[in-house]
């Protein structure tokens, strides 16, 4: 019986129940490609590259300069925060952990290219500066000046072990994925082993989240404490104006979000996929079927986090600092604010809920909407927008569930899928037609 509701060229099987979504037609059919099976990916791919090509031709490096460089750097971050919205699904809405720390495996990725990049900018700066100097510096003389120039602001001249390969693009880069998945296989495996779940895992992940935090707020911690890095958004080497340097990440943050909304739906399409959905429908039942619900939750954990390094990665050069707020447990439960306003379990979903609550943040934030007179009150939006957040993820939870992206399915008319009399249990015949129309 195990074998047979873990088959996985069926589709079908007692996951069925737990909410998984069959993968192929009838049972002996063939495996229908990817994008058959989801054509919400080339519905996604063909408007964001049409997205990228619009915002290309109108940036100031390239067109008319319709849409400025500081609107470009805006909209770049808002395509990481799409990326890191889909991570947040993809561990939420589909696996059923809500994490409440994941914006910290964003700080860490930002901060591991944020070293690579402050290092190199201030080594030019030193370098050229000492050039002038009778006697040639040595190589020596260069990085004490270097150290003193980053560290002198807490105290410091010395760096600290973390910066050991901060002028090493290759290994920060790695670093990136790594430093974000290796905290998150750690703190994963002592937690999935002990089997907490629910709102205790929650509290563990924010947890670890202000732990993280309040260490990176110590001049000690070899971070700069509470100055962050700054000065990210000059590449070294460049010589490029902000406007084309500002187009490239907006170009490397479209073709990451491409790249993570496949990685996601190729990961939820198929057996993981029914697997993970079973973990988070009924947990228990998934693990009396056999399967290790530790490992499946583990990896999702870990490689959600990765995603997450990476959309941080390309995130705070455009944004030109990180300091150790943007780590703060608020910022992580924002992220499930804008994944529950777009819609879990929809990887669209995520997608519209960040852009969406992001650019209206921008909006409000900005100055840019005028203030509401009432007479007796003048609301200030930029007082009043988180309160306006807040009471929007109360009214979505209450009353639009499926989110933003509840939207999308009516417009499509989606339904569950049609499976024609095909076996629905672990015997031959346990549901046909009759049954599975009921």
């Amino acid at each position: 019986m195990l074998d047979a509701a873990k088959d996985p060229s069926s589709g079908h099987g007692y996951l069925d129940g737990l909410g998984a979504e069959p993968t192929t037609g009838r049972r002996g059919d063939a495996p229908k490609p990817l994008i058959v099976r989801n054509p919400s990916i080339l519905v996604f791919l063909t408007a964001l590259a049409l997205f990228t090509l619009t915002v290309t031709v109108l940036s100031e490096a390239v067109g008319p300069g319709l849409i400025s460089t500081s609107f470009v750097k805006t909209l770049g971050k808002t395509l990481c925060l799409c990326l890191v919205a889909i991570a947040m699904d993809l561990v939420w809405g589909y696996c059923g952990i809500l994490s409440l720390g994941h914006f910290a495996f964003f700080g860490l990725g930002g901060y591991m290219i944020g070293m690579w990049l402050m290092y190199e900018r201030t080594r030019d700066i030193v370098a050229t500066a000492m050039a002038e100097a009778p006697i040639p510096p040595t190589d020596a003389e260069i990085v004490d000046a270097i150290g003193t120039q980053i560290f002198g602001v807490v105290g410091s001249s010395e760096f600290p072990l973390v910066w050991a390969f901060a002028d090493s693009l290759a290994i920060q880069l790695a670093l990136v994925v790594l430093v974000p998945g290796v905290l998150a296989l750690v703190f994963g495996w002592l937690a999935f082993r002990s089997r907490v779940t629910g709102v205790y895992l929650s509290i563990l992940t924010q947890a670890m989240t202000l732990a993280l935090a309040l260490y990176l707020f110590q001049n000690d911690s070899g971070l700069r404490g509470n100055n962050g890095l700054s000065g990210l958004q000059n590449l070294p080497g460049v010589a490029a104006p902000q406007s084309v340097v500002s187009l490239w990440f907006f170009w490397a943050s479209a073709a990451a979000l491409g790249l993570g909304y496949l990685l996601a739906a190729w990961l939820v399409s198929g057996k993981f996929g029914s697997v993970i959905r079973g973990i988070r429908d009924n947990e228990a039942r998934v693990r009396f079927l056999g399967y290790s619900v530790e490992g499946y939750k583990l990896f999702i954990f870990a490689v959600t986090a990765m995603i997450a390094g990476i959309a941080g990665a390309l995130y705070y050069p455009q944004a030109g600092i990180i300091n150790p707020a943007e780590i703060a447990p608020i910022a992580s439960i924002y992220l499930a604010v804008w994944v529950a306003i777009g819609g879990r379990g929809r990887l669209y979903g995520a997608v519209i809920g960040a852009a969406f609550v992001s650019l209206v943040s921008s909006w409000f934030t900005g100055g840019q909407a005028p203030d509401l007179p009432l007479g007796f009150y003048t609301v200030k939006w930029v007082d009043w927008w988180l309160i306006v957040l807040g009471l929007s993820f109360v009214l979505v939870t209450l009353f639009a569930p499926r989110g933003i992206g509840g939207l999308v399915d009516l417009w499509t008319e989606r339904r569950a899928p049609d499976r024609h009399g095909a076996d629905l249990g672990p015997d031959p015949g346990a549901l046909r037609e009759q049954e599975a129309t009921e």
